[in-house]
Order: C-alpha cells, then structure tokens, then sequence
C-alpha cells in the first residue's frame, strides 16, 4: 500500500467491470483501503479468482454479483437489492467497456447500438439509480472511465471512441447536476494501459516502439497506476475537484 486513504476505510463502493483488467486492479486497491466492496461482470471465472487473489493478501474481501450491463433492469435492481440490503452507495465507478477493434464498413445497426451500450448507455444508469440514496447520504463521488483514444485520433474503433467521447459530455452534465446535492463528478482517462488483454491483443514490438517514442515516460502504463488515480478522485482528499477530466497516460496525449 503506497497511500492510506482513511476516509475510504468501510465506504460502500460499486465497481462495474471489475473481474478483470484495470477493473480487477480497482477492485484489489479499494480492498486494500478497507472498503465495502461490491462488483459486476460477466466474467465469473477471473471474478472468482480475483477474490481467491484477494483473499490471500488479508485484503477485505469484495462481493461479485453476475451482471450483464446490457441489460439496464437486471443492472438497476442489483443496485437498488445493494441500496435497500446494505446502505446507501458512496462511491460509483463506472469502469466496464470493450475496446474491439471493428472496420467501417463491417459495422451494422445493431452492431453499433451494442457498442454504445456496452460503452456508455450504462454510465446513465448506474449514476440514476445510486443517486437518490447518496443524496439522501449526504454526498458521494461517482468517478467514469474514458479513455485517450478519441484525444489522440485512434483509428479502428470508432464506435468505441465515439462513445467514450460521450463520457466527458455525460460526466459534465452530472457534475453540474449533482453538484448542489455534494456529489462529486470526475473522469478518469487512461492511456494505453498493459492489461493481459491487451497485451495478447495488440501489443507487439512495432506496436510497442511506436508507444515509447509517444509517451513522455518511457515504460509502460500499469492498471495499478489507473487504480491509484481512482482512489484519489473517490477520497475527500480531491473534496474541490468535480467536473473535470484527469488524464493518466505517461505523457502519450
């Protein structure tokens, strides 16, 4: 542990995606704080060895619940079952998303659709239905995840950066809407983060010259480097920062 946020000791955090990639580190590091953890994905397999992993560093111990984000009812009621059964939430990351690489000219409506669903219709709803309970608590901080990909103009994926974009506009709206009630409102936008996917994926060694020369850092950009982030934006040690957009990239953008 690098830093001890005393403030997120007990807090009740809901983690979307969290099974795996910079999720899963999310996960580990709000444990590691001592908080009342609980998290989504689809993913059951790594969700249940992330817990085994944290359970074996003495960490709490986070609560995995099967959710498919694409559907909004099934999302809401695990919310609301969380709210009426433990308390109010006080910190919301919206973290789940699926950066497929997909050509123009193969995209369909449905396609599309799916896509912004997966990465962003979501970040609407969790932020609706944590609401009320947070104002009802006093406050919260609800922190969503973009992503540097439509700032630097990446090409592939334009349903992807497309919706990520709309990350910043949603967060802003929310900031200013929720701000009156002390709920706070950031984004957290990673770089290229090495998560196993994305090493499987796409990292390879012309990929990997072509990051070093970018970034201002020279090594690669670590998902435990995305969860320190995240942990600074949800403790009240950021109580003044709402409404902005923290980029965390080693210098690529």
């Amino acid at each position: 542990m690098k830093v001890k946020y005393f403030d997120l000791e007990n807090k009740r955090v809901f983690i979307t995606g969290g099974g795996s990639g910079i999720g899963a580190s999310i996960v580990e590091h709000f444990c590691e704080q001592g908080s009342e953890v609980y998290f989504i994905d689809i993913n059951e397999v790594e969700s249940k060895k992330l817990i085994q992993d944290i359970k074996n560093k003495n960490y709490s111990i986070p609560s995995f619940i099967n959710c498919d984000l694409l559907n909004i009812k099934h999302l809401q009621k695990t919310i609301a079952d969380i709210i009426n059964q433990k308390g109010p939430i006080n910190i919301l990351i919206n973290n789940a998303a699926n950066d497929t690489r997909h050509n123009i000219d193969d995209v369909t409506e449905e396609y599309w659709n799916e896509r912004i669903n997966v990465n962003l219709r979501h970040f609407f709803f969790t932020v609706q239905s944590v609401k009320k309970s947070m104002i009802e608590n006093g406050g919260g901080s609800i922190i969503n995840m973009g992503s540097t990909s439509w700032m630097v103009g990446q090409g592939g994926m334009a349903a992807y950066t497309a919706a990520k974009s709309g990350v910043v506009g949603l967060s802003r709206s929310f900031a200013r809407d929720l701000g009156q009630f002390n709920i706070r409102v950031n984004s957290v936008v990673p770089g290229w983060v090495m998560t196993q996917r994305q090493i499987d994926l796409w990292l390879n060694d012309e990929s990997e010259k072509e990051l070093m020369k970018r970034q201002c850092l020279k090594e690669k950009l670590m998902p435990a480097e995305i969860a320190q982030a995240v942990l600074f934006f949800s403790s009240d040690q950021s109580s003044g920062c709402t409404n902005q957009s923290y980029i965390v990239d080693k210098g690529w953008f």
